[in-house]
């Protein structure tokens, strides 16, 4: 595989890639091909259609279609996975890493993940089983075992001979990890310390115990955060009797941070990050079908609020042309604080004990905005309809919607994180069901009952 190239290039090259491959020009497919790197080829097969995708794919070298695999999301890699028999699966999977090799064996099916397990050396088998003990989203799933520990009672000179012995380090690799006698992690030495040192001084003068370790069960998200909180470049991974068992690089962390804002984007409008861009659309719009009958009974229920006063739209025209603007300013407003909740939420910034005073400042701030655009929107229904009460009434129900909607943003996620739902997936419409609704009520209900019964 070649050297990165540059997204305007790629473009270019993605187009006389699958000109070659229409035109079954063998000899320009597999030069453009070395001109990509594995995750190019990725975003490549994730955006073609399913015919070119199989065909493109059945050109890759199986070296090559197992680090492609690495990069898919699992609706693209599962589908190819399909066109592959164990024989086949078994050569993609021998030249991955301990990590790549687990992700791929928890996409298979018990027979096949049970035949690439036999396939396996003794040693590297042993390093999967073990992954294969933590779910997918954890630092256990994450982690590679190729790591390097040394004992603090030998020296700089015996560690530089181990080294020597070895011959080739696990890829990005920069630091020893240190453990004791029985495999319990102490600290960290970097190899460029190591290298500065005099053969004769002990590892256990030069080991750095402020490295942190990651328990084998934190989640992903969590094991980003503190990548992000301490600048980690690398971290070692301990099992529940503090025994080293393997480590996680930066570049894992990245892939983690990638899929969350991917989830976030998607979830957000009810879909699943993983979905094919390709994928039939029998199977897309039975994905999306719920989430919009769920919409639509919450647009019934708005419906119904505006049923209850339609005597008063009769009577007072002007409502009609007002009330969208209220449910809309709510809804903004809502979706402003639930996103800084469920950020804070994600990045474990949001704590029973410090939940409290955030839902009160939203709740002022949705008083402040709330305040300052009745007076701006109140003076512009007044010259336009020339009527104060009307006037008066909208800006009252701009100041109860905001300050609804700040309390709705901060409450929905938190009891959807209690209840072990993603407030990602579900806050949004629950909002909108909830601002549109109440904005309706409101200001036609304050209507109904000061400009139609008094």
């Amino acid at each position: 595989m070649s050297e990165k190239i540059l997204s305007s290039e790629k473009v270019k090259i993605t187009d006389h890639l699958l000109k070659a491959l229409e035109n079954s020009d063998q000899a320009q497919l597999q030069s453009l091909i070395q001109s990509f790197s594995e995750e190019d080829i990725a975003e490549i097969l994730e955006a073609t259609p399913p015919s070119q995708r199989n065909a493109l794919w059945d050109k890759l070298p199986p070296e090559v279609q197992g680090q492609v695999l690495a990069h898919l999301n699992d609706e693209v890699k599962n589908s190819l996975l399909e066109r592959l028999d164990q024989e086949e699966i078994i050569e993609v999977a021998g030249d991955l890493e301990t990590d790549e090799l687990t992700d791929l064996i928890q996409s298979l099916e018990g027979d096949e993940k049970q035949k690439v397990l036999d396939a396996l050396d003794q040693t590297e088998r042993a390093a999967v089983e073990q992954a294969l003990r933590y779910p997918e989203d954890t630092a256990g799933g994450l982690m590679n075992t190729d790591v390097i520990a040394i004992r603090e009672d030998v020296t700089v000179g015996v560690v530089l001979r181990y080294l020597r012995k070895l011959g080739e380090l696990p890829e990005n690799i920069h630091e020893l990890y240190v453990v004791d006698r029985k495999g319990h992690f102490i600290g960290a030495l970097p190899i460029t310390y190591l290298l500065t040192q005099d053969e004769d001084t002990r590892i256990a003068k030069l080991v750095d115990k402020s490295q942190p370790s990651i328990k084998a069960y934190t989640s992903a998200q969590e094991v980003a955060h503190l990548f992000e909180k301490y600048d980690l470049i690398a971290a070692p991974v301990i099992d529940e009797n503090d025994k080293l068992i393997g480590r996680i690089t930066v570049d894992d962390v990245v892939d983690v941070i990638r899929d969350e804002a991917e989830h976030s984007q998607m979830a957000s409008a009810g879909l699943d990050e993983d979905e094919d861009l390709f994928a039939s659309p029998i199977k897309s719009a039975k994905s999306r079908s719920f989430w919009l009958g769920v919409n639509l009974i919450t647009a019934i229920l708005a419906s119904m609020v505006i049923g209850l006063f339609d005597g008063t739209i009769q009577q007072v025209v002007a409502l009609a042309v007002l009330m969208p603007i209220i449910a809309s300013m709510g809804g903004i407003a809502g979706t402003q604080t639930a996103t800084i909740v469920i950020r804070a939420i994600a990045t474990g910034k949001l704590t029973p004990n410090n939940s409290r005073l955030l839902l009160y400042k939203e709740l002022a701030v949705g008083f402040l905005n709330g305040l300052i655009w009745a007076v701006l929107t109140g003076i512009a229904v007044a010259w336009l309809y020339q009527d104060i009460s009307l006037a008066g009434i909208f800006a009252a129900a701009m100041i109860i919607n905001l300050v609804a909607a700040a309390l709705a943003g901060t409450l929905i996620p938190l009891v959807l994180e209690r209840m072990k739902i993603d407030p990602a997936l579900a806050s949004g419409l629950l909002l909108t069901t909830v601002t549109d609704t109440l904005g309706y009520f409101v200001f036609l209900g304050l209507a109904s009952w000061l400009l139609i019964h008094h």
